[in-house]
């Protein structure tokens, strides 16, 4: 499995890929937004329904354990609406995977 970091720098700041894992980049948020100063999800600012979220780096973990506090479990889609047929696992065929973003609140907040 995969910890997250998220990445002060910006994406083209990055010269080369991390040793172990990946970055990613590209994704957005809806109804909240990452606030870099305070390294957590906070609420988006008015009239602003999607935001850039920062690059991430994907670590990989042999025999992880899931954090229980201080994140959002956020699931991650290939396309906005979600849409997509029901699969075998359960998920839209539109799910990408889930990545842990830190947030100071309780999960439940961000899941509407």
């Amino acid at each position: 499995s995969f910890s997250f970091k998220i990445l002060k720098e910006s994406y083209k700041e990055l010269k080369k890929g991390p040793e172990d894992g990946c970055y990613i980049r590209g994704l957005f948020m809806e109804g909240a937004r990452w606030d870099a100063e305070q390294e957590s999800i906070v609420d988006s600012r008015p009239k602003e329904l999607f935001t850039k979220m920062a690059a991430m780096w994907l670590v990989p973990e042999y025999e992880r354990k899931d954090p229980e506090t201080g994140i959002y479990r956020c699931p991650v889609y290939k396309v906005l609406t979600r849409a997509g047929t029901l699969s075998t696992t359960g998920h839209s065929t539109n799910f990408v995977l889930w990545v842990e973003i830190p947030t100071k609140e309780e999960q439940r907040k961000w899941i509407k």
